[in-house]
């Protein structure tokens, strides 16, 4: 993004990229965020990891259990959780769901995938 030929994106022309097992996303990338709308599986499993970026989970449909810091949560629409650089966390899919991840700053590794740098 970041031109304004890009300000405006039709979500389902996004072409979904499946990340791991069960976790399908479109993602957007600012000149400072990344977007990923996921569409998950029921019981995809998010293995424990941490990284640099901020982390802003969003529930739209479903749930999900979250483990951030050994601290357990299961998550549902409307609820939003806040990850800071470098928690440690891990998760999975209770039922099929949809989630919206906001991350500062951009995921790179998730742009490559887009074939962007």
């Amino acid at each position: 993004m970041g031109q304004l030929d890009n300000l405006f994106i039709e979500l389902k022309k996004v072409e979904p990229k499946e990340i791991m097992k069960g976790f399908h996303g479109r993602m957007l990338h600012t000149d400072n965020m990344t977007l990923v709308y996921w569409e998950i599986d029921e019981g995809s499993i998010l293995p424990e990891h941490s990284h640099v970026h901020e982390q802003v989970v969003n529930m739209l449909e479903g749930q999900f259990e979250l483990v951030v810091d050994g601290n357990s949560q299961v998550y549902e629409p409307g609820v939003v959780c806040m990850i800071p650089s470098y928690a440690r966390h891990s998760g999975h899919a209770v039922t099929a769901c949809k989630i919206l991840d906001v991350f500062h700053p951009v995921r790179k590794d998730y742009k490559l995938l887009d074939g962007n740098d």
